[in-house]
């Protein structure tokens, strides 16, 4: 019987909700010109936080040198940069070796481009691309 009167009620329920539904009501929005303006302040906030999030990506770089002499890595550097002004250039210490790593490219063609020009300048080192986290300028590529 509880389980008859159960149906019963969600029968009556289910079409009083359809009945209701079946009623048109227009309702009309009015929308405060300063919203707009409100929400593209968010947007321009939320672009300015998350660019740092956006500024590292894989990559490549190229391996110039390693060495465990640090003037011979920093006279690599200064050589690499008369050649290449465009390449930016980065030093680190992985204890015992200093090692230079240049440019940030996205494909590892265009990395190759740059290979032989940096094998020429230093004959005696293996030069060779790596993959690594890349930098990018999200403020340099909006146009």
């Amino acid at each position: 019987m509880t389980k008859n009167c159960f149906l019963l009620t969600s029968f009556v329920l289910l079409a009083a909700g359809l009945c209701a539904q079946t009623e048109s009501n227009n309702i009309i929005v009015r929308q405060d010109p300063r919203l707009d303006h409100l929400v593209n302040k968010q947007i321009e906030i939320n672009e300015v936080n998350t660019r740092d999030s956006r500024r590292f990506v894989p990559g490549f770089r190229i391996l110039a040198v390693s060495s465990n002499d640090r003037n011979k890595v920093i006279e690599a550097k200064s050589a690499i940069y008369r050649k290449f002004p465009e390449l930016s250039s980065y030093m680190m210490y992985q204890s015992p070796f200093f090692r230079l790593k240049v440019g940030n490219f996205r494909d590892r063609l265009d990395a190759e481009e740059y290979l032989s020009g940096i094998q020429e300048l230093f004959p005696g080192n293996k030069a060779y691309v790596v993959p690594d986290r890349i930098e990018v300028r999200p403020e340099i590529n909006q146009k």
